[in-house]
């Protein structure tokens, strides 16, 4: 493999190199068993199923009102696998993003069912809830803020507790119905 490089770009002439990534394009877990995980993911967040590969123990869903191929792979590594303890190197969670806080109130209501609903936080930029799937990889569900509302919170990490039925008031249809 050859690779050029491009000796008149800023890259070139600042000596920073940068890859110009323009989102994350899809997530890969192991899990216990790839067709369990499956079952979750597609009764929870309505993914469908791709393909499902050797014997259902590699299986790659995807969004259906996306446009990506697959935004999710599970490979399976046996029922005894352990979990990496709290605070281990490793993943420690995957943002799926919704496109309004309607949305998001609705994923409140189908993690609870679930039982899977874990946490909410309000980040000033995004809402967002946390939870887990059957094989206990943490995951959070969020909607982003219009960008023209970051206000004070465009250059901090805020971590605040969530009123979601304030929020669906605020950005919700009723609240933009309203507007």
């Amino acid at each position: 493999m050859t690779i050029v490089i491009d000796s008149t770009s800023a890259a070139a002439q600042t000596g920073v190199v940068s890859i110009p990534v323009v989102g994350l394009n899809h997530a890969v877990l192991y899990v216990r068993d790839a067709t369990r995980a499956a079952e979750f993911y597609a009764r929870v967040f309505g993914f469908e199923v791709v393909e499902s590969a050797f014997g259902g123990r590699a299986v790659f869903m995807r969004s259906p009102i996306g446009g990506n191929h697959h935004d999710l792979g599970l490979f399976s590594v046996g029922p005894d696998a352990p979990r990496a303890p709290r605070g281990s190197t490793g993943l420690y969670h995957l943002a799926w993003e919704v496109p309004t806080i309607d949305d998001l109130a609705g994923a409140a209501a189908i993690l609870t069912a679930e039982g899977a609903l874990g946490g909410a936080s309000d980040h000033g930029v995004s809402k967002s809830l946390y939870g887990a799937d059957p094989d206990g990889n943490e995951f959070e569900i969020m909607w982003r803020v219009p960008r023209e509302a970051w206000g004070e919170y465009e250059h901090q990490g805020a971590v605040m507790p969530l009123d979601l039925d304030s929020e669906v008031r605020r950005w919700g249809s009723e609240g933009a119905a309203r507007a």
